[in-house]
């Protein structure tokens, strides 16, 4: 925290920061995966360097460079002896004075912590329920969709008690224009006639590198993927679909609004990209060695 290992019980903040009240945060979620050469980080440049687009996006001077801060994701899985984790890197607006103006430090912190698949095993396997949710995401004219903000996540907040309440384990959000954005902390994925399509930037999403992983891991297998509007109904008649995402990895979805999905059960492209993801965080395929960083 602030360049310093500091244990659990002290990562401490003051109760006057500014990203506590007004949502001044930008931050990342990486994975560390075991692997037969040790644990390694997945595609932690890239993360890195999102993070700083979002700083500057939201006009915080980080007060480390990419280096530093890859080197400091390395130094805080190694401390606490993980061969798997979260990480969890943060820029926010710290204490000091108090208003809009924004004028505050920006502090930074990295916390790591064992977390399984964030929609839970059993969605991994069997598919989960996701429901359309009646909150939408900000348009880009309201805010910047392309960063990862804290302040951005109020609405996905909301969607997803309201999914949970209802029943179901996971919201997909419509854009301004009424077509599919995303989850509420993933992207989303359907595939038609075997061809796969994901909402395009311009739909509110947040690009995510999972994303871009399958995108790049499904051409590389031969499938056509298209970045296009969809539509509830495109997506109530796709034959698969699932979310990805750093914490939710490939999770498939096997109902939407009470609507089966395919077979509600995952779809053999699903779980073929589904394999693939896994072998390529786990160093099992070397031509994509390039994403990840040995400990």
């Amino acid at each position: 925290m602030d360049g310093k290992l500091v244990g659990w019980d002290e990562a401490k903040v003051h109760v006057l920061t500014h990203a506590l009240h007004y949502g001044s945060s930008v931050f990342e979620g990486i994975r560390c995966y075991e692997t037969s050469r040790g644990p390694a980080i997945f595609r932690l440049r890239d993360h890195m360097e999102r993070l700083e687009r979002s700083a500057k996006i939201y006009l915080m001077e980080l007060p480390y460079t990419v280096d530093e801060l890859c080197q400091a994701v390395v130094e805080t899985v190694r401390a606490n002896g993980l061969k798997e984790c979260y990480i969890r890197p943060i820029a926010f607006r710290g204490s000091g004075e108090m208003g809009l103006q924004a004028l505050n430090p920006v502090q930074v912190a990295i916390a790591v912590w064992p977390w399984g698949p964030y929609l839970g095993e059993e969605g991994q396997k069997k598919g989960i329920r996701v429901r359309i949710s009646s909150y939408v995401r900000p348009p880009p004219y309201s805010l910047p969709m392309n960063a990862k903000a804290g302040g951005h996540y109020l609405s996905s907040i909301l969607a997803k008690m309201e999914a949970l309440r209802s029943g179901y384990d996971e919201a997909i959000l419509l854009d301004h224009r009424g077509f599919i954005s995303e989850g509420s902390g993933e992207n989303i994925f359907i595939v038609r006639k075997g061809i796969l399509f994901t909402p395009p930037p311009w739909a509110s999403i947040l690009p995510g590198i999972t994303r871009d992983t399958i995108m790049v891991l499904a051409r590389d297998l031969g499938f056509k993927v298209y970045e296009e509007d969809i539509t509830r109904g495109m997506l109530y008649e796709a034959e698969e679909a699932f979310l990805t995402g750093t914490a939710a990895e490939v999770t498939p979805i096997r109902e939407v609004d009470g609507i089966t999905i395919g077979e509600g059960k995952p779809g053999p492209v699903t779980l073929k990209l589904q394999a693939e993801y896994k072998a390529t965080v786990r160093g099992e395929k070397p031509e994509y060695e390039g994403w990840l960083t040995y400990l």
